[in-house]
């Protein structure tokens, strides 16, 4: 009985299960917004942390360094560990393409993840709750901020490709609208089509400050005279 009561420890599930609940309340708030790391990620983050700090507390014997029969021992030796470990999982969630980097928030919310999951394991349910409701706040209430407030922001800019098929007579017009309505065009191709005779085919990359680029890019091109076909292609397509 005594096993089982140490197999079973209400105190030690109450606190994996604490970990479980709380990691699932994070990454619902990362899968609903679709980033890669989602609620599988963000719970089994903070399970395994709360379970190392579990184990860093009551997985190690006393050690007598004195040769007295009180003896010492390091509760966080193991679970010091976890913030430098989790570095490594929230550097694979980051990505770069040219100038910019993607999954810093992502990798920043794992981090978070691990320390609810510590505090978790040491037992500190109010601080475990208290950082998982004030991350949830900041990670939906300063997007709605971003996006809403600050318009002109660099990270409410989008990166696409734009490929247009013209007709040769009407280029020259399609190719100036593209540079009076584009302000930040990174480059710009304009050739003749080897398909089509009386075709001229125009690509182009720009930053653009829309919400949903490939549906306003559209409707900026849909009334324009000449144009066969519109192709557009968002950074993970290029």
């Amino acid at each position: 009985m005594e096993i089982l009561a140490q197999l079973f420890d209400f105190n030690i599930i109450e606190r994996v299960l604490s970990a479980v609940l709380l990691g699932f309340a994070i990454g619902l708030e990362r899968e609903m917004t679709n980033k890669y790391a989602g609620l599988r990620t963000n719970i089994l983050v903070c399970v395994g942390a709360c379970v190392f700090t579990i184990i860093s507390i009551y997985g190690f014997p006393e050690v007598s360094v004195t040769g007295d029969e009180l003896g010492t021992r390091d509760t966080a030796r193991v679970a010091a560990q976890v913030v430098t470990g989790i570095g490594f999982i929230g550097g694979g969630t980051v990505l770069r393409h040219g100038a910019n980097v993607f999954g810093l928030t992502t990798a920043a919310t794992l981090w978070v993840s691990a320390a609810i999951g510590m505090a978790c394991g040491t037992g500190m349910y109010g601080l475990a709750i208290v950082s998982t409701i004030f991350t949830i706040i900041v990670l939906v209430s300063v997007r709605i901020f971003e996006k809403n407030i600050l318009v002109n922001s660099t990270k409410n800019r989008k990166r696409v490709k734009i490929k247009l098929a013209c007709v040769s007579e009407n280029v020259d017009e399609i190719y100036k609208f593209i540079m009076d309505n584009f302000t930040q065009i990174i480059e710009i191709n304009k050739k003749q089509s080897n398909k089509f005779e009386n075709c001229t085919n125009i690509s182009f990359t720009a930053d653009v400050l829309k919400r949903r680029p490939v549906q306003a890019m559209y409707k900026e091109f849909e009334n324009l005279i000449g144009i066969e076909s519109i192709t557009i292609l968002e950074p993970d397509e290029f």
